[in-house]
């Protein structure tokens, strides 16, 4: 029996094979995502391909293969990739690589035009650290494909030298039944297996459906053993310790809840906050002691001082909670140094246990805007009344808030910030943050290394370790050829002060890592430099000045050395659009503000291949007009004296006209052959602008007003301002008016030992979607839609160029099969376009008669 194969084929375009492949070794994840797609349509199709990845991971690498033919991403500092982009990007060229997408995840995108028949092969890689987070490492996968695929594949391989203790996978969008034969989970010893391959069948979100259910989340979670509190590897002179200790005591904690019931919590943001409360006060143990600090434009608290968590006062902090109302403005300053003061006041007075340990929660949805408001005074208050001594812990609640000042905040103060997304789940949100800080095992905690052994430390120093969570460090040995180093980790627990300590045996190490080889070899050192650079971008958030400069001398260098797209460094991708090499930029977006339309700064430095009709006049003066919804092509020529100016567009509407001047051979009189014009310079103007271009094959002049500049074909510029966009690249020009008014000129260099050699110029209008209907000209009157027909086809006078019948604009014309060149990707080759050739200048097609379309001059 023959095998029928099915092909999912969606506008043209099959994505054949997605496949994820991630490789995780000691907690460092590599992961790739490849999808390959053809193009079975007979015209060129645009082929989008988007990844969603973790807002913790940094892109090591996109390349994209058309046809064979691979075109890498570099990575870039991003004000050097910004240079040599941005000058030339009017806002709306802008395309977003890389944006902020909900929660915990940021999305790649990037789309090409493939040709006919054509294949392309899309390649990202992103690396990161796993963090263990409530006792587990989770890798998170977006899974949305949005048709079939054929070959849909996620595998994970991961090597743990602890062993591992635990490992699943779910999925969001789909039972644990129905994943049954599509997943396989598997793991002994060191080694994990994942593999989520469903079939086509599979994927339908219906037995008849085409559309796919894969559409989710798919959650990779596992953990190590932990016989041992800590492990350390070493590879290739890096190495990397892991600390987390089991079966502590919990350290008792004073927390204060710094709690914003400003007039703008109204509603459910504060029943979401209360509802949080009330559940995190079930879980406080009665070691602990705790009390609320309410701020709007004053400040109240619950109790004068910190009480100790017994059952009572439990029950009256509830009744508390549940009498909060939200009023007024917002005083952080004061909310905060009170909560601050009651925490050191307690300490002094030995109000609470002497080994417990004190933090602070902060909640708020906006900006200080009573009592102290300005951010820097706020940050040196707190500071100040801190002190070092235990961490402050900021939550964002919402979008109206200034998220970088909260983060620079708790950093400095050794905690760390949080966004709350408003939503429905904003109360397990709140939840879940403090359940990771619930649990204290150790305070001061440090971790030593033999003097001199070690270089290049990540930090190595915590104010706390908190169960479920884990210390990793990691730093390069100064002599590769010791025998044998020590780890040793110091803390505080709840009833003692701690020493853990850790003997490396280097043969011994390396003897394990014999096991390896299906493993990244240089894992350890990327981990380090993806963990310093982590940390020295943490730290220059709150540097100043020399600080700041070295901090990120030091990070961008990292993230140069090691591939990686960080907040310093931007990935720039060239893609091919129609054989003309496109450049775009990948960069990595920050946190601040999140706003579903800031895009990251991602540029496109040329222009889209537009879908829309395009218009242009080449060569010996040939007009072609492109009539896509007939997917065919009308052309004309004119001939006129050399030196006479025509108009070839005028909009007056948009303030728009671009008018050209002919060169070429002057006629003798005894001379009856047809002579060779070209046009040799173009008058661009932007009438409500005030803006004028010229463009010979010499030189390119810009006039603003009066103001004036000039640049030369061989420059590589771009030109921003207002509505306005030009960039000059390798004798192609590209001149934007806003969305919708695109033209590109094409400079053509002749051969100079030719006879009456001209250079001359090609003029593309490439999109005019944004031109009015009262546009006119030999170009723009075709601006609108128009038909004809053609009829009647038979042998003309040349037998390779047939002659037929052509009803247009109320004229019926003979008109002849020929064939023009499209020179915009190419100025020397060309792309052959075959189109209907209008005798006598273009009489019956163009209105009037071309002589109406001569100016006085090129302005």
């Amino acid at each position: 029996m023959g095998k029928t194969v099915l092909r999912v084929v969606v506008n043209g375009i099959e994505v054949y094979s997605t496949k994820v492949s991630c490789k995780v070794t000691s907690r460092f994840a590599h992961n790739v995502v490849t999808t390959r797609a053809v193009n079975h349509a007979d015209t060129a199709k645009e082929v989008s391909f988007d990844v969603e990845l973790p807002k913790t991971a940094f892109i090591t690498n996109f390349t994209l293969t058309i046809d064979g033919v691979t075109y890498p991403g570099n990575v870039k500092e991003k004000e050097v990739a910004k240079k040599q982009y941005e000058k030339a990007v009017s806002q709306d060229k802008t395309a977003g690589l890389v944006k902020a997408s909900g929660r915990k995840l940021e999305k790649f995108t990037v789309s090409v035009n493939v040709a006919a028949g054509s294949k392309v092969t899309f390649e990202l890689t992103y690396e990161e650290l796993l963090k263990r987070h409530k006792g587990k490492y989770e890798m998170y996968l977006k899974v949305q494909p949005k048709q079939l695929v054929k070959h849909f594949e996620i595998t994970a391989d991961i090597f743990e030298p602890q062993g591992i203790s635990t490992l699943d996978a779910e999925a969001s969008f789909i039972t644990n039944d129905l994943l049954g034969s599509a997943l396989t989970k598997s793991f002994s010893g060191k080694k994990g297996h994942v593999s989520f391959k469903p079939s086509l069948d599979q994927q339908r979100s219906c037995p008849t459906c085409t559309d796919s259910l894969l559409k989710g989340d798919f959650i990779i979670t596992y953990d190590v053993n932990r016989e041992s509190p800590a492990n350390v590897q070493i590879v290739n002179g890096y190495f990397v310790h892991f600390f987390a200790p089991q079966g502590l005591p919990v350290v008792p904690k004073n927390v204060v809840f710094v709690i914003d019931v400003s007039g703008s919590m109204y509603g459910r943001k504060m029943e979401q906050t209360k509802d949080a409360l009330l559940k995190i006060l079930d879980d406080i143990k009665e070691d602990d002691y705790l009390n609320f600090v309410l701020f709007s434009g004053d400040v109240t608290t619950w109790k004068d001082s910190l009480v100790q968590a017994t059952p009572e006062n439990i029950q009256k902090a509830r009744e508390f909670v549940r009498n909060i109302r939200d009023q007024g403005m917002t005083n952080i300053n004061d909310g905060l140094l009170t909560g601050i003061s009651m925490l050191n006041k307690a300490r002094e007075e030995h109000k609470v246990p002497e080994r417990s340990t004190s933090i602070i929660i902060m909640l708020t949805d906006g900006d200080a805007n009573m009592g102290v408001s300005k951010p820097e005074k706020i940050q040196e208050n707190v500071r100040n009344a801190i002190g070092g001594k235990f961490p402050l812990y900021n939550l964002g609640f919402g979008n109206n808030l200034n998220y970088n000042f909260l983060e620079s905040m708790a950093l400095e103060n050794h905690g760390l910030a949080r966004r709350i997304y408003e939503d429905s789940d904003a109360n397990l949100q709140l939840q879940g943050f403090y359940e990771e800080v619930a649990n204290p095992l150790l305070t001061s905690v440090e971790v030593g290394y033999p003097e001199n052994a070690i270089q290049d430390l990540t930090q190595n120093t915590y104010q706390h370790f908190y169960d479920g969570s884990e210390i990793v460090v990691a730093g390069r040995l100064a002599d590769e050829d010791m025998n044998s180093f020590r780890a040793d980790v110091k803390g505080h627990g709840a009833i003692n002060d701690l020493t853990f300590t850790e003997e490396v045996d280097m043969k011994e190490m390396e003897e394990a890592l014999k096991e390896r080889d299906y493993i990244f070899g240089n894992y350890i050192e990327r981990l380090w430099a993806y963990l310093t650079i982590e940390q020295l971008l943490e730290k220059r958030k709150n540097a100043q000045g020399k600080e700041k400069e070295t901090l990120t001398a030091q990070a961008l260098d990292l993230s140069l050395k090691y591939h990686f797209v960080t907040p310093l460094t931007s990935m720039v991708v060239t893609k091919p659009e129609d054989n003309e090499n496109q450049t775009a930029i990948a960069d990595k977006p920050g946190e601040e503000p999140v706003d579903a339309v800031t895009p990251s700064t991602a540029y496109l430095t040329s222009y889209q291949p537009p879908v829309t009709p395009y218009y242009y006049v080449d060569g010996d003066p040939h007009f072609i007009i492109q009539v896509p919804e007939k997917d065919d092509a009308i052309c004309f020529n004119i001939d006129e004296d050399p030196g006479t100016v025509l108009r070839l567009i005028q909009d007056p509407v948009t303030g728009l006209t671009v008018n050209g001047q002919i060169i070429g051979e002057k006629r003798s009189s005894q001379d009856s052959q047809p002579r060779k014009t070209y046009f040799g310079k173009l008058g661009i103007a932007n009438a409500h602008l005030d803006f004028r271009i010229e463009v010979t094959p010499e030189r390119i002049t810009l006039w603003n007003g009066a103001a004036q500049s000039t640049f030369s074909w061989l420059d590589t510029v771009m030109v921003t301002q207002d509505g306005l966009s030009v960039m000059i690249n390798k004798k192609n020009m590209v001149v934007s008016f806003g969305d919708g008014a695109t033209f590109v000129v094409v400079l053509h260099q002749v051969w100079k030992k030719q006879p009456n050699h001209h250079d001359f110029l090609g003029f593309y209008v490439v999109d005019s979607h944004r031109m009015s209907t009262q546009t006119h000209g030999l170009l723009g009157q075709f601006f609108h839609p128009f038909d004809f027909k053609v009829s009647d086809i038979h042998p003309g006078s040349d037998p390779t160029k047939p002659d037929a019948t052509m009803v247009v604009k109320n004229h019926r014309l003979t008109v002849t099969r020929g064939s023009q060149k499209d020179y915009r990707k190419d100025a020397s080759i060309g792309v052959k376009v075959a189109c209907w050739f209008v005798h006598d200048n273009g009489q019956g097609l163009i209105d009037g008669i071309h002589s109406d379309y001569i100016v006085p001059d090129l302005f």
